[in-house]
Formats: structure tokens, C-alpha cells, sequence
């Protein structure tokens, strides 16, 4: 029987202590590789663009031969003014990378010994650079679309006297929210988040090509389709796979999000969960490289990523 790619030596391309072991130096000129690959991690100066600059190697920064502007490999980037070592900064994108159903900002801050404040704002920084991989992009071919609730949970009281109807609108938190997918068959994962499901067909609608073919459950939203695509509708409650009708992989998408959000961050506010949606749409996308691949792609996206006007100095407000 053949092993799956995932178990092989081959998936495992790099590991923690390569990281430690390659040192700063090294872990610096992959950054420089990763934020400059047009002049092969030669400093390009972000205020002017010329090519020549001064190494100040104390402090691995570099200084403008025309403008005399100092800047670092990461100035500019989602990660400026960043405080960490480089050595750390791959470790974190590394330590990310391998939790395939993602990592908690607590384990994070406990694995790089650092405050959770820093482990919580980096990783949502990570997954604001994963998220702009596809932005803009265009779903073809046959496209699988589907949904599931997040959130919301309310206690239930301890007396069964005062315990209330929780499935009454007025009983709800307002905090429930949907995360809608529209996963290609054998492409990219696109993700949105609404108050229900029904808000997340305009979104299907502007990502999916009009040539598409769409894939969707019996839910009556989803009518609205049939105007611009081909649509194959499936009834889950006759079969998961019926007739050529079939959501399994949209499904499959929402579970591991699911088992993300359930077992590794235990609670997820709703203004954050597109964000954990889209790591979890980027970590399905990419299950079939090998993790030293995830981890300078996940730099390169970091390093061409603009500074974050969500997450910069996110704790100073």
C-alpha cells in the first residue's frame, strides 16, 4: 500500500532544529532572498528603489548609497518594526506551519518564550499575509459551496427550570456568525464570513466564474445560482453523493476548520474568524508540499505584504 505524502521523509524539509542550527546570519539572508528575489537578496532601498546600499553589520541593517535612508529587510513589510530575532521570526512561521489543524497563540508564546500579546499579533499578521496569496482571484471548473456556524455558544442554566430556549432569536448572543466556502476541485479554497448563510451567496456569486459549475445542499439561498451557473444540488439527507451531486469537499474543508477552531483556539471572536478561516483555506490548499516549501512561502508572502493597518500596534490601540 502506498504511504501517504504527509508520512513520507520527503513532507519534512525543514524542523526547529534546523532553524536554531542555521543561526542569524542565515536566517537573515533567507529573508533578504525572500523580500528581494529580483537581485537575488541584493537590499533594494524602499523610499527610492536604488540598488546600492552600505551593510551596517551590527546591526543587520543596510543604508542608502543615494538617499541615505536606513532600513532592515523587513521595513515596509507586515513584520516592520518588528522586535524579534530572524532565527525566532522563521521558528514562529515554522511552528505555524506544522500544526495542521493550526497553533494557539498560547502554545506559540510558550514554544518561542515570548508574551502571548507578541504570539497572538504575529500570527494574525502570518495570516493576514496567507490571506493576500489569493486576493482577487477567480474560482473555475466545478466549484463546491456550503457553510457552517461559529460561535455564539450561550451556557445553559444550571437548574433546568431556568434554563432558557436557546435557539429563540431573542436568546442568542449576536456573536453567531457563518463562514461560507467555495472550494474548486482540485484548485484554491475562497472564504467569507456573514451573519447566515444566505448573506454568503453575493460573495459566491462575485468569486466563482460564470462558465462554473457549482455544487451546493438543497438550502433554498442557493436557488439564486441556477440564474448564472450550472448547478447540481444535492439533498443530504437522501445521500452525501447522489446523481453527480456532491459537497464533500467544501464539507471536508469546514470539519477541519472546525476541529481547528474546537481544538486548538477553543473560542474565536467574530471578528477574527475570517482570518482563522482563511489560514485553514491556505493550510488546505498547500497540504501536498513539504513543509520547508510552506515556510519560505509563507515568508515570501510576509515579505511582500504591506504593513497592517489591522495589526500594527494592535495592543497600543
Amino acid at each position: 500500500m502506498a504511504t501517504h505524502f504527509l508520512l513520507t521523509a520527503k513532507a519534512r524539509s525543514i524542523s526547529l532544529r534546523d532553524v536554531f542550527c542555521m543561526g542569524e546570519d542565515r536566517a537573515w539572508s533567507l529573508f533578504k532572498q525572500m523580500r528581494w528575489p529580483e537581485t537575488d537578496g541584493k537590499p533594494v532601498c524602499p523610499k527610492c528603489n536604488h540598488t546600492e546600499a552600505y551593510e551596517i553589520t551590527t546591526r543587520r541593517k543596510h543604508k542608502c548609497k543615494a538617499c541615505s535612508h536606513q532600513f532592515s529587510v523587513t521595513s515596509g513589510t507586515i513584520l516592520a518594526s518588528r522586535k524579534m530575532s530572524y532565527t525566532d521570526l522563521l521558528a514562529a512561521i515554522v511552528i505555524l506551519i506544522n500544526g495542521a489543524k493550526g497553533i494557539s497563540a498560547l502554545q506559540l508564546s510558550r514554544d518561542l518564550d515570548c508574551q502571548h500579546k507578541t504570539a497572538f499579533v504575529l500570527a494574525h499578521k502570518l495570516r493576514e499575509a496567507m490571506a493576500y496569496e489569493i486576493k482577487g482571484a477567480e474560482l473555475n471548473g466545478t466549484v463546491e459551496v456550503d457553510g457552517a456556524y461559529f460561535g455564539g455558544h450561550i451556557r445553559p442554566a444550571n437548574r433546568a427550570e431556568d434554563r432558557i430556549d436557546r435557539r429563540l432569536a431573542k436568546n442568542q448572543t449576536g456573536k453567531r456568525r457563518v463562514v461560507v466556502v467555495a472550494r474548486e476541485r482540485k484548485g484554491r479554497t475562497m472564504t467569507t464570513v456573514t451573519k447566515s448563510e444566505a448573506d454568503g451567496v453575493p460573495f459566491v456569486a462575485k468569486v466563482v466564474a460564470p462558465e462554473s459549475v457549482i455544487h451546493a445542499d438543497e438550502a433554498s439561498h442557493w436557488d439564486a445560482l441556477h440564474a448564472k451557473y450550472k448547478a447540481y444540488r444535492i439533498n443530504h439527507q437522501q445521500a452525501y453523493s447522489l446523481n453527480g451531486a456532491c459537497t464533500n469537499q467544501a464539507e471536508s474543508f469546514l470539519a477541519r476548520l472546525r476541529r481547528m477552531v474546537d481544538g486548538q483556539h477553543h473560542h474565536v471572536s467574530p471578528q477574527h474568524l475570517h482570518q482563522y478561516a482563511a489560514h485553514a483555506a491556505w493550510m488546505e490548499d498547500h497540504r501536498r508540499l513539504d513543509n520547508g516549501t510552506l515556510a519560505k512561502r509563507v515568508v515570501s508572502l510576509a515579505m511582500a505584504r504591506p504593513v497592517s493597518r489591522q495589526w500594527k500596534g494592535y495592543w497600543q490601540r
